[in-house]
């Protein structure tokens, strides 16, 4: 170990504590981009065949409640929303896709029933802003 140190020169710590300082950087930037602002404005976004046909408040304060609908002939989904959240809870496609996607929280989110053509999105507005926030 010290044979090793010997054949430091002076500039190679300054290299290596330099390497090390910059390896953190991707930490740091990582920390910085997905802090959201603290008010946000959330909406959950209902679509079926792209189309819009429902949109709610997404609050602490808001009323829990279960909703159904029908895309199309012989097909049923169930979406809950319970504050800030929202989920599929039940609906008969084979697969379930959307419901084991669960609640869904966080601007950006979505929950996905493909065989139905039903789609939850979570949206968001700042504020200050009123700029769409969405994760990185």
């Amino acid at each position: 170990m010290k044979k090793l140190l010997k054949t430091f020169k002076p500039f190679d710590y300054i290299f290596i504590i330099l390497a090390l300082t910059l390896s953190f950087i991707p930490n740091i930037w990582t920390i910085m981009a997905y802090n959201q602002p603290e008010e946000v404005d959330k909406y959950a976004v209902i679509r079926i065949d792209g189309q819009v046909v429902d949109e709610f408040p997404l609050t602490e304060d808001g009323e829990d409640f279960t909703k159904t609908y029908y895309p199309h002939d012989g097909q049923y989904n169930i979406v809950e929303v319970d504050g800030l959240n929202a989920r599929i809870k039940e609906d008969n496609s084979p697969d379930q896709i959307g419901v084991m996607t669960g609640w869904i929280t966080r601007p950006g989110q979505t929950a996905i029933c493909l065989p139905h053509g039903l789609v939850i999105e979570i949206v968001g507005q700042t504020a200050e802003e009123d700029e769409l926030v969405l994760p990185l």
